[in-house]
C-alpha cells in the first residue's frame, strides 16, 4: 500500500514527492532533469516542489518544461523569498513564478523563510492570491514551533496548509515539538533534504553499518530506507531531488517499504530521538 498525505481541499498525495533544488543550474543537464521529473509524474509522484530562489528561477523553468501537456497530473509547489512577501511584492513574485512555470496557478505557495515583512502583511498577500485563483493554498517553510505559534495567532493563520522543514535521520529535532504540534493541527510537514544534503553527513548515513544492515535485510538501498523512515509518521511528505530516471524509480519504490518496530528500534539506537527542545535545523 502506497503511503499518502492529506492536504487541505481534499488533496491526497503520495508521501514522496519531487524536489528541484540545484536543478536549472547547468544547461547541459536540462534534458535529463526534465525527463526525471516527467518520469516521477509517470510513477505517481505528483508533488513537485520548487522556488524562485533555486537557480534564480531556473528550476521553475525546468519544471515548466516538464509540465507541458501534463500540468493536471502535477501538484505544484513554489516558494517566495521573504523580502518579496509583502502585499504588492508577493503578487508580483508569484506572477513571475507562474510565467516561468508556464501555468496559471500553484497548488501551494510557501513563504520560504521568515524575514522582515510582518506575517500579517504576508497573510494578506496570500489571501489575495487565493482570491484571484493564482494559488489554491498557502503555507510556510523553515518555521519552528515558536514561529508557528505566532502565525496561528494571526487572523487567518489557521489556513496554513503546510510547513516545509529540514528533516532526516541525522536531524530529528522537530520530533520533540514541531512535528507533534503540526500533526495535532493537521498541518502536513514537507521534509526537504530527507537524505541529508550532499557531503560528509550524507556519506555518514549511507555508510552507517546499522543502516546498511537493516537495508540489506529488506533488500533495499540505504537511501530507500532513509526515505521510508522519514515518511513513517503521519502527515510527513519527503521531497528528495532526483535528477535521473533511475533515481526517481528508486525513490518511488520507497513508498512501499514498511519498517517494523524492530527496524525502528535498531535505527533509534544509532540515531536517538531528541529528548529536549532543539533549534530548528536549516540548510
Amino acid at each position: 500500500m502506497v503511503k499518502s498525505v492529506e492536504f487541505s481541499g481534499g488533496s491526497s498525495l503520495p508521501a514522496i514527492g519531487q524536489g528541484t533544488w540545484y536543478m536549472g543550474e547547468d544547461v547541459s543537464q536540462r534534458k535529463q532533469e526534465v525527463a526525471a521529473l516527467q518520469s516521477g509524474l509517470d510513477k505517481g509522484l505528483r508533488l513537485i516542489d520548487t522556488a524562485e530562489m533555486y537557480a534564480d528561477g531556473g528550476a521553475e523553468e525546468v519544471v515548466g518544461e516538464a509540465l507541458q501537456g501534463r500540468r493536471d497530473n502535477a501538484w505544484l509547489v513554489s516558494k517566495v523569498y521573504p523580502w518579496n512577501a509583502g502585499a504588492v511584492d508577493a503578487v508580483d513574485a508569484c506572477e513571475r513564478s507562474l510565467r516561468r512555470l508556464k501555468t496559471d496557478y500553484l497548488d501551494l505557495y510557501l513563504l520560504h523563510w521568515r524575514g522582515n515583512v510582518p506575517l500579517e502583511e504576508t497573510l494578506s498577500a496570500m489571501e489575495a492570491l487565493q482570491q484571484s485563483g493564482k494559488i489554491l493554498r498557502w503555507g510556510v517553510s523553515n518555521f519552528d514551533s515558536d514561529d508557528m505559534a505566532e502565525l496561528l495567532a494571526e487572523e487567518g493563520g489557521y489556513a496554513c496548509a503546510a510547513n516545509q522543514v529540514l528533516y532526516h535521520l541525522a536531524s530529528r529535532g522537530i520530533e520533540y515539538d514541531l512535528l507533534p504540534d503540526c500533526q495535532q493541527l493537521q498541518i502536513p510537514l514537507m521534509a526537504y533534504c530527507p537524505l541529508a544534503q550532499a557531503g560528509r553527513l550524507r556519506r555518514d548515513l549511507m555508510e552507517n553499518p546499522i543502516l546498511r544492515q537493516v537495508a540489506q535485510q529488506k533488500s533495499i538501498s540505504v537511501a530507500q530506507l532513509l526515505l521510508a523512515w522519514v515518511i513513517r509518521k503521519e502527515g510527513v511528505i519527503a521531497i528528495p531531488k532526483a535528477s535521473s530516471v533511475q533515481h526517481v524509480a528508486e525513490n518511488a519504490a520507497a513508498l512501499e517499504v514498511v519498517l517494523s518496530s524492530e527496524d525502528l528500534a535498531l535505527i533509534n539506537q544509532a540515531f536517538p530521538p531528541p529528548e529536549r527542545k532543539m533549534p530548528l535545523d536549516v540548510v
